[in-house]
């Protein structure tokens, strides 16, 4: 039985079939695990009675499946990589502002669609996170790093909708009011283009869900050379999809394009932008390419970032630049790697620091 992995319905069936318990030991397990990082019941009065229950349902529910192996900081940002049961690796990152504190958590290890100007990508793709793998980045973020954690994207390793059934039971979970309880208005789904997966997600209705879509080009021939994934769904492919998607009466989608310096930063590059979601409702994240020596593109510099933000103002689209965070610690977009190499360069080098035990 993996906890990490089930609703608090879903808990209750369990609960009932496996020990011919109800709601009030269900109840009482599933808020000690997720409202308070515990997965001992022993101390619970609910269970005064039946120790043995309870320690048998402890042992039963066991380990969180991954937990962080080691952290480290550049200011307030934390980046911390987890290792699984299988001994491979993966990279969150916890971004704290003023109104919010968003865990950027990871879906697959490894991704199999090589975007060129990805580091996680580059490393290939090894399997699909299970639905308690990725709900355990959250748990460890709360209960293991003290993290409060109240916004939720999917943004790391790994395209969410290749892995759509952990990743769908994994939001079922987090937004659970008896347990994490992060509302789907507050989880963001971001996507390569993965047009099956957004029809899949249509099916779900799930209205409050926000979905981001990484574009970087709106013309097939330039995004295919960026992102391979386009030659699977094409842009027009992409944009039915699009068209079709139930967003609720004040939705939007958020498209994210990164901008890379003399590739798709022209003028001709934001008008095709502007063409591609007219018709749509969107704001536009204008993203500084993060550098990595190892990948042949380059940072443009702010005055082209505001040129060409200017340039989609102009077509009368909502966009903003979007500040990158973590780069020095190499946890910005697209800079997260399966090898969880966390070293962090002059003049903030901090080691790679091991994770406080917290209440797992």
């Amino acid at each position: 039985m993996n906890i990490l992995e089930q609703t608090f319905d879903e808990f209750c069936v369990d609960i009932g079939r496996h020990y011919k318990k109800g709601a009030f030991h269900a109840s009482a397990a599933y808020r000690a695990v997720f409202k308070k990082g515990a997965v001992s019941f022993s101390n619970l009065h609910e269970f005064a009675d039946c120790r043995a229950f309870a320690s048998r349902l402890s042992n039963d529910i066991g380990q969180p499946p991954a937990g962080p192996s080691c952290s480290v900081m550049e200011g307030a940002l934390i980046k911390f990589a987890s290792t699984l049961s299988d001994g491979n690796m993966i990279e969150s990152v916890i971004i704290p502002s003023p109104d919010r504190t968003t865990l950027c958590v990871s879906s697959q290890v490894g991704c199999r669609f090589g975007c060129g100007f990805c580091a996680t990508g580059a490393g290939g793709y090894v399997r699909d996170l299970t639905a308690g793998e990725i709900v355990a980045q959250v748990f460890s973020a709360r209960f293991t790093l003290k993290s409060r954690v109240d916004n939720l994207v999917y943004m790391g390793m790994g395209e969410p909708l290749d892995n759509f059934n952990n990743v769908v039971q994994s939001l079922r979970v987090v937004s659970d009011q008896r347990g994490l309880d992060i509302p789907l208005s507050r989880i963001t789904i971001s996507t390569a283009g993965h047009a099956d997966g957004m029809a899949r997600l249509a099916e779900l209705n799930l209205k409050n869900l926000r979905v981001a879509i990484s574009i970087n080009a709106a013309n097939d021939a330039l995004r295919k050379r960026l992102m391979p994934i386009n030659t699977l769904f094409p842009l027009a492919t992409l944009k039915k999809a699009l068209c079709r998607y139930p967003l609720g009466a004040r939705g939007v989608f958020f498209i994210e394009y990164v901008v890379f310096a003399g590739v798709n930063d022209s003028r001709e590059h934001a008008r095709q932008l502007a063409d591609y979601v007219k018709g749509l409702p969107v704001r536009v994240n204008l993203i500084a390419y993060n550098s990595n020596a190892a990948l042949p593109y380059v940072s443009p510099r702010p005055e082209t970032m505001e040129q060409f933000r200017a340039w989609l103002a102009a077509e009368k689209l909502f966009v903003r630049i979007r500040r990158s965070h973590g780069q020095g610690i190499m946890a910005a977009c697209g800079q997260l790697n399966r090898t969880a190499r966390s070293r962090v360069s002059t003049p903030i080098d901090r080691p790679c620091v091991p994770a406080t035990n917290g209440s797992v």
